[in-house]
């Protein structure tokens, strides 16, 4: 009788870890641009944190449409003839598409100097900025089979991820603005607070639940993927910031810069981890 060997693969590759934090950055970059109209120190940050956030968007639509078998399949994404609107993927693609028309005109309407259009595009482009990192996390969440993934937390863990990495990288953009960088440093400081209970939570759950998610706990804390997840997401890019910002230098630009590459740091490492951890397991069987 022959025997048969079943291999079973990671279908979600380490490519989408790169895209949730691109467009989640991008997202938060975008918001901050936009508050500019509504808080004076956001000013310097007003057009070229829109420029990065645009870049960024289309090296995440590149990620995408790259990791597609047959590229020019997205098109059918956008199409509504083709889309299943009980998908969070359907919802994604329309609102990563309409927010890269409304960044691009928001782009020209503020070198234009058009200062009321820019708002309302600033605030339509901010809810679809949001949508971002809230579809992303949806698109876990809904597999109930996935340890990790599939809990109510995810979109809001996804949001929070998204405004302290993009807070960071704003912090680099704002270098010199020392009232914008101490702004920044609180968003970063709550954000990475609110990142860490979230992700306490999340290792509770998981460390009690059954026994996929307990093995999932293993592998993410002890396992193969315990570098990535606990020392550079936990420990190195989440609670060394929470330390440096509370700290009575805490407040000078060196370690605000320091903080902020660490949470990059710890960003991908926590999206990658989180991606890649919830699909482990299947390999064993």
């Amino acid at each position: 009788m022959a025997d048969y060997n079943i291999f079973h693969h990671i279908p979600w590759s380490g490519s989408y870890a790169i895209y949730f934090f691109t467009i989640g950055i991008s997202a938060a970059l975008f918001f901050f641009s936009a508050l500019s109209w509504f808080r004076e120190e956001f000013k310097a940050l007003r057009l070229k944190a829109d420029v990065a956030s645009f870049v960024l968007l289309l090296v995440s639509g590149a990620l995408l449409v790259g990791d597609l078998s047959q590229p020019l399949r997205f098109l059918n994404a956008i199409n509504p003839l083709y889309l299943n609107f009980a998908s969070p993927l359907a919802w994604g693609a329309l609102n990563l598409a309409a927010f890269g028309v409304v960044s691009l005109l928001y782009i020209v309407t503020v070198k234009k100097g058009n200062q009321a259009q820019a708002k309302k595009l600033a605030v339509v482009g901010s809810l679809l900025a949001l949508g971002l990192p809230i579809y992303t996390g949806f698109d876990l969440t809904v597999h109930q089979n996935r340890p990790v993934w599939n809990t109510p937390l995810m979109p809001v863990l996804f949001v929070a991820l998204s405004l302290v990495s993009g807070a960071a990288v704003a912090a680099f953009l704002a270098a010199g603005e020392a009232r914008l960088v101490g702004v920044l440093r609180q968003i970063m400081l709550w954000s990475t607070g609110a990142v860490g209970v979230m992700l306490v939570s999340l290792l509770g759950t998981t460390a009690y639940g059954g026994v996929g998610q307990e093995l999932t706990f293993m592998i993410l804390t002890t396992g193969s993927m315990s570098l990535a997840f606990l020392w550079l997401g936990v420990i190195l890019g989440t609670a060394a910031p929470i330390a440096l910002l509370l700290a009575p230098f805490g407040r000078q630009t060196n370690s605000v810069m320091l903080s902020a590459l660490l949470i990059l740091i710890g960003g991908m490492a926590l999206r990658y981890s989180i991606l890649v951890g919830g699909q482990v397991v299947q390999t064993y069987f």
